[in-house]
């Protein structure tokens, strides 16, 4: 079975060091922005929400790019970008429901979460709080956790 980040957001604290590791690993510098992972706070509700790629089982951003740069790796899951075969046309971006493929300014490619390219995830090894854990898959948690990515898209906090 596939490994994937799995959020707990009863543990999230909204401290983002998650994006700092993220950053600090793909782009050397520690830049939110850059990072393949995000944790929105949302003040008036006092809560934290962290969303990264769920590596789909039928990924948009794959069917959508006209170049043929984004695969899925049958053993592991991993959904990837090759940058020697990316044209920067951000269709990919537009593709995602979940807004987490991203157009890298610097690099003038789309960019996503690799899962670190088979290492352990930054972001993982360095949550403070243990929001973020990096298990095999179930089917369960995973079609709950698509249904709270949903919601939370469409800007329902309940689930």
């Amino acid at each position: 079975m596939q490994k994937l980040i799995r959020v707990e957001p009863s543990k999230c604290i909204g401290c983002k060091t998650c994006e700092l590791s993220c950053s600090l690993k793909h782009f050397d510098e520690f830049a939110p922005s850059k990072s393949r992972i995000v944790n929105e706070i949302f003040m008036d509700e006092a809560a934290f929400v962290t969303v990264t790629c769920m590596q789909c089982d039928e990924p948009w951003c794959l069917k959508a790019c006209p170049a043929g740069a984004i695969s899925k790796n049958s053993d592991t899951g991993v959904v990837l970008v090759d940058e020697n075969q990316c044209v920067g046309c951000r269709t990919c971006v537009s593709a995602c429901p979940f807004g987490m493929i991203k157009y890298a300014e610097s690099k003038m490619k789309a960019d996503k979460c690799d899962l670190c390219g088979g290492d352990y995830p930054e972001c993982v090894a360095f949550c403070p709080t243990g929001c973020l854990t990096f298990e095999e898959e179930d089917t369960p948690t995973r079609s709950k956790i698509k249904k709270f990515a949903t919601s939370v898209k469409e800007g329902h906090m309940e689930v």
